[in-house]
């Protein structure tokens, strides 16, 4: 920040604990959900036979190599995702098949675009949740040329931004064009109706009054529907609805969206952030003092600063120098508040899990089972944390084992 409080020129430097936190859980989690290999693994429920197990080894190596070679949005999105989630503490893919790109497609989608109930449990039991989607009108118009919404006129829409969004465009200094007029703000709707002449019927033809699943797409602005889509399988006799999108928690929340770091060590962050300002304030009034001088007294090029070994002429009418100038009692950088500092710090990264267990720096005679049980307790965390991205990325897995199975050859 370029502060002009509390003087001018004052810090503004901010404590880079909330970063190094995500960046170190970004780079272990990003290594771990995706290896060099793949992140698909098989699994053989029942009778183990050769053709069953050369079935497994197909389909691992198939979508390995979907994954790796062919969805090219799959590793940046990961990584992207991977980056927020620490911070905001739910993310979501949506998993779909592209008919433009002919291929499945695996999105990041922030949980800011996601609007669910705070008091939902899981997004498959939810009765409505809401995708927010920007999109350029050349995109939209697409999709309308190919069927996918209907052939409507459409306005264009300023970009849609929440709190959230507008914080993090201040803080990594991006404006949003001003001429910029080219975007569409779609609603995605994932709803239960109950539509009249569509309704559910039950063994004797009459309609149930049960609401099946749909999926509604409204453009934002001019509320015109462009689809309604059937969200189950015409030959599901459940008429179950369709998974699309795979929540990912960093821990689990008081209500459907789960805790970040900004919840869990953000006050830390912002009382370390206060501490080391002062610091380097205290600093910079100990190395360049200010107070007060005589009236009379008369220093010569008085506006610039004194440079390392320079003397300056001084008219010091009828009183010495010592007496026309008294600097204000400016202190030292506190030793006090640098150990606060030390302790916020240290608290935040015990939280975090990032602090680094000096293995080398213990005695030299422990035992080697005292070592391992050391480096297992201080990674508890991090292990719970990868567990249930690793539940996440299996429910977002098979959601793809289902689309290849139900459209491509």
């Amino acid at each position: 920040d370029d502060r002009e409080e509390p003087f001018r020129g004052a810090a503004g430097v901010y404590h880079p604990l909330l970063a190094e936190s995500a960046t170190q859980f970004q780079s272990q989690a990003y290594k771990e959900l995706l290896p060099p290999s793949g992140p698909v693994q098989t699994r053989i429920l029942g009778e183990v036979s050769k053709e069953v197990e050369e079935q497994a080894s197909r389909v691992k190596d198939y979508m390995n190599y979907l994954i790796l070679d062919q969805m090219e949005e799959f590793d940046p999105e990961l990584d992207q995702m991977l980056y927020y989630l620490p911070l905001s503490g739910s993310t979501f893919k949506k998993t779909y098949f592209d008919p433009t790109l002919n291929r499945p497609v695996s999105k990041f989608v922030p949980a800011d675009d996601l609007v669910v109930a705070y008091t939902e449990s899981n997004l498959q039991t939810c009765p409505r949740f809401t995708h927010v989607i920007n999109m350029t009108k050349n995109d939209v118009r697409k999709l309308q040329v190919s069927g996918f919404y209907r052939d409507v006129e459409l306005d264009s829409s300023p970009l849609h931004e929440n709190d959230s969004k507008e914080t993090i465009r201040d803080l990594t200094g991006f404006k949003p064009s001003l001429d910029s007029q080219d975007n569409v703000t779609l609603l995605e709707m994932h709803v239960d109706l109950d539509i009249e002449g569509y309704e559910d019927k039950g063994g004797d033809g009459k309609p149930t009054g049960i609401a099946l699943p749909y999926v509604v797409t409204i453009h934002e602005d001019s509320l015109q529907v462009l689809s309604i889509k059937r969200n189950y399988k015409p030959n599901d006799p459940q008429k179950r609805k369709r998974k699309y999108f795979t929540h990912y928690k960093f821990t689990p929340g008081l209500g459907f969206y789960g805790f970040g770091l900004i919840h869990m060590i953000g006050g830390l962050t912002k009382s370390a952030t206060s501490i080391l300002r002062q610091l380097i304030d205290a600093g910079t009034l100990a190395n360049l003092p200010a107070g007060f001088k005589a009236r009379g007294l008369r220093v010569r090029d008085e506006d610039q600063p004194l440079q390392p070994g320079e003397f300056r002429d001084v008219d010091a009418p009828g009183s010495s120098i010592r007496e026309a100038i008294m600097p204000l009692p400016y202190k030292e950088p506190s030793a006090t508040l640098a150990q606060m500092l030390g302790i916020l710090v240290d608290s935040g990264r015990r939280f975090a899990a990032t602090a680094d267990l000096n293995v080398g720096d213990g005695n030299q005679a422990m035992p080697v089972g005292t070592t391992v049980a050391l480096l297992e307790q201080g990674t508890k965390i991090l292990s719970a944390i990868h567990k249930r991205l690793h539940y996440a990325q299996r429910q977002e897995l098979r959601i793809l084992a289902e689309i290849i199975h139900e459209f491509l050859p």
